[in-house]
């Protein structure tokens, strides 16, 4: 490669924090805007998951359209669809006057968006074989680190001026992903004379891929678990005995925590996996994130339960680095812009069941045992992946045994 792919990785590195600097500004604190200007009283954490999930559900249908586009286009083009679809989305969330319309505009938002797995895909497609699990897991470092200024700036914009004023600034901050794309993004390895497939085309070849649609189903449950919590975590704040005035602000000091540990430990974990491999390394992942879990249900203060979540992503940070290297490894390059996006559609959904499934669960349990149930997910998918691992292993050993004493 003659073009620099480390500029690439930087500014998009610095694309990625924004953006996700924006979204940690306001969607964390969707169920308190819900209930303060909204005025939602009844069944709060129906609506709140609602909210959250729906706009995941939109994702997940459109992703494939938008990945056939991007191997075509190029995965550019929809860095800047995004940014300013983005960007315009936020301004009129800062409008909206009830729940129904929050739903379209949530929505929408689903239907527009595809930064982050966009600017994966390019550089995952456009950076050297052997640099390619460290780049990654560099790149997850954006979302954290974004992950850990956001909710902060957004705790404080939205106690100081307000909920709508916090969408606002959100939406210009995205504008500054867009622009840092247009303007210093280069991309080259992608063919524009190649015929676009069909979505139904690139389902068939994905489905054909056993690997591949096993880090598929993986992405999906550990995105869940993930966001199960999230239209909860606010919620659990008060009951942890944050007052109402400070629980935006206590809660996005909670909210950053994991974001500080991601930024220490993701590129740690980039190296780690490409010694003892990436499959070993999410399995660490996913154990020690749902034995964080459990353990979070003994603790009944504000600090500790933040201590307990940082301590939770710095295990937790080797998934996503994880999964992003070994889609990497089991496509072919020309299929890996679509990958990313069906990727980001396993994502969806389960970034759509798991705020839905939250707020449900929330209405019948207690959130502490909504803990328990999140963990014992994880460890559940991590002795089944090992477990799956482990029999491949052996069935490749057989096979090159076989082999040997035939020859």
């Amino acid at each position: 490669m003659n073009f620099p792919w480390k500029r690439n990785l930087y500014v998009l590195w610095i694309g990625v924090f924004f953006c996700s600097m924006a979204y940690s500004m306001v969607i964390p604190f969707m169920s308190l805007f819900i209930a303060h200007d909204l005025g939602v009283k009844d069944n709060l954490t129906v609506w709140s998951g609602f909210a959250f999930g729906i706009t995941f559900l939109a994702g997940a249908l459109i992703a494939p359209f938008w990945g056939s586009l991007s191997d075509k286009y190029g995965r550019k083009p929809m860095l800047l669809r995004s940014g300013f679809s983005l960007c315009v989305v936020y301004i009129l969330t800062s409008f909206v006057q009830d729940p129904y319309q929050l739903i379209a505009v949530r929505i929408l938002s689903g239907l527009l968006a595809g930064y982050v797995p966009s600017a994966i895909a390019l550089v995952a497609t456009n950076t050297p074989e052997k640099h390619v699990g460290y780049s990654l897991g560099i790149m997850s470092t954006a979302g954290a680190a974004g992950g850990i200024i956001g909710p902060m700036i957004g705790g404080f914009l939205s106690k100081y001026i307000g909920y709508r004023e916090s969408f606002i600034a959100a939406g210009a901050v995205v504008l500054l992903s867009a622009l840092i794309a247009w303007f210093f993004v280069k991309e080259e390895n992608f063919d524009r004379n190649r015929e676009r497939s069909h979505v139904l085309d690139d389902l068939k070849q994905a489905a054909s891929n056993s690997p591949f649609m096993r880090q598929l189903i993986i992405a999906l449950i550990v995105t869940s678990s993930v966001m199960v919590l999230e239209p909860l975590l606010s919620l659990y704040v008060l009951d942890l005995g944050a007052s109402k005035s400070d629980a935006s602000f206590s809660s996005g000091i909670i909210f950053s925590a994991v974001g500080i540990s991601t930024v220490i430990a993701a590129p740690i974990w980039g190296k780690i996996g490409q010694k003892i491999g990436y499959r070993n390394t999410l399995v660490i992942g996913l154990v020690g994130g749902g034995v964080g879990n459990f353990l979070q249900i003994f603790v009944h203060n504000l600090v500790g339960f933040g201590v307990l979540r940082f301590v939770y992503g710095l295990f937790f940070a080797a998934v996503f680095p994880a999964l992003n290297a070994l889609i990497v490894k089991v496509t072919e390059p020309e299929f890996r812009g679509r990958a990313f996006s069906l990727n980001q559609s396993a994502s969806q959904l389960g970034n759509m069941v798991g705020p839905m499934s939250g707020g449900a669960l929330a209405g019948w349990i207690s959130i502490p045992f909504v803990f328990i149930l999140n963990g014992l997910l994880l460890v559940i998918t991590a002795i089944t992946l090992r477990l799956k691992f482990g029999q491949s292993s052996r069935s490749s050993s057989k096979r090159e045994k076989s082999t040997s004493s035939l020859s």
